[in-house]
């Protein structure tokens, strides 16, 4: 996958698949964390010089090895997110396989637009994430984003760096996909 930087493209050129991401490298420590509580699980289970019982010991060993995994799989799931416009459709993937991912026909998209700043706070924190007064987003890090207005009345918001050329590669294929209608 290519990111696009602001200024690579020429003004009006739009380029059969648009690429973007954005990127949290918190996350990364927050996955650190995840993966030492594991360790932690792992510890205690191997080197098990508990005295109270075996029930707390394996009470301990696996709410560690748990948490652990909660944390990292979590975390490793939104340290990314990759957006692609093609000709048909806008494709959001997450993390580093891709999931969760969601496929948005630009048929069912009404209007794109850029917005400056959206943040994790906004949202209830990163991820995939859903308000019933906002709509839903995929928000991995603070910062500029697209909002797509969808044709059922809905919102879909996503982080990615070069927002703004995002929203006008999205509005120059709406135009194309829906001859006469005006672009937001």
């Amino acid at each position: 996958m290519r990111d696009h930087r602001p200024g690579e493209n020429a003004p009006h050129a739009h380029p059969d698949v648009w690429t973007g991401r954005a990127t949290n490298r918190v996350q990364w420590l927050l996955a650190l964390i995840g993966a030492a509580c594991m360790a932690l699980g792992i510890e205690l289970a191997v080197d098990s010089a508990w005295t109270s019982g075996i029930a707390p010991l394996v009470m301990a060993v696996v709410g560690c090895i748990a948490a652990g995994l909660l944390v990292l799989f979590g975390t490793l799931a939104f340290v990314h997110v990759a957006l692609r416009v093609d000709e048909e459709h806008l494709e959001v993937r997450c993390g580093h396989i891709g999931l969760p991912r969601r496929r948005i026909p630009l048929s069912d998209v009404a209007g794109a637009t850029y917005i400056s700043h959206v943040t994790p706070r906004h949202w209830g924190g990163w991820g995939y994430r859903w308000r019933p007064e906002k709509g839903t987003a995929v928000v991995v890090r603070r910062g500029e984003g697209v909002v797509l207005d969808l044709w059922d009345g809905h919102t879909f918001t996503i982080t990615v760096d070069d927002a703004e050329a995002a929203v006008q590669v999205i509005k120059a294929r709406l135009g194309r996909t829906k001859p006469g209608a005006a672009a937001h």
